[in-house]
């Protein structure tokens, strides 16, 4: 199992490369979204099933939806329609769905394997990890929660329209 992390942990650090480098917001978040999918897939192969359930349904579920919802804020009209399709052409969706499937591939080979999901020691329970993320790290969990919400504050302000609705 240990090949699989590292190819996830390659496909994690150029999925990110990618996202940070884009200079279209769409196709860096694609690159974000395959970027924490191959996070959740070194969880799954460290042994922690939880947590890359987790990172499936928080960060690439919904911070993402975060994201796409600030991007409708700030939508500019009838104009951007036309600019998103000249950005986003069919060949802009190679790199995510090539990784996607490098990915798809590892979670098969990880899920089916004969010694199950964890590289070393037992599986990571839910209880083991919410007493640590709430005890331990309580204040690094409840600064996150607080700048998501400075985000969707900043995106609500971003989005007003002037003397509108």
């Amino acid at each position: 199992m240990v090949p699989i992390f590292y190819v996830s942990a390659a496909v994690a650090f150029l999925a990110t490369a990618l996202a940070i480098s884009r200079a279209n917001v769409v196709h860096g978040l694609l690159d974000l979204i395959v970027s924490l999918l191959a996070v959740a897939v070194m969880f799954l192969t460290l042994g922690a099933p939880f947590l890359a359930a987790l990172e499936v349904i928080i960060y690439a579920g919904a911070i993402m939806v975060l994201f796409v919802f600030v991007m409708m804020l700030l939508n500019l009209g009838p104009q951007t329609v036309e600019q998103e399709r000249r950005w986003l052409p069919p060949r802009a969706w190679i790199t995510p769905f090539v990784l996607a499937a490098v990915l798809l591939v590892e979670v098969v080979v990880v899920l089916g394997g004969v010694d199950g999901p964890a590289l070393a020691g037992e599986a990571i329970d839910p209880r083991q990890l919410g007493t640590v993320l709430f005890g331990r790290y309580a204040i690094g969990v409840e600064l996150a929660s607080m700048l998501l919400l400075a985000g969707v504050v900043g995106a609500a302000h971003l989005g007003r329209r002037e003397g509108g609705a």
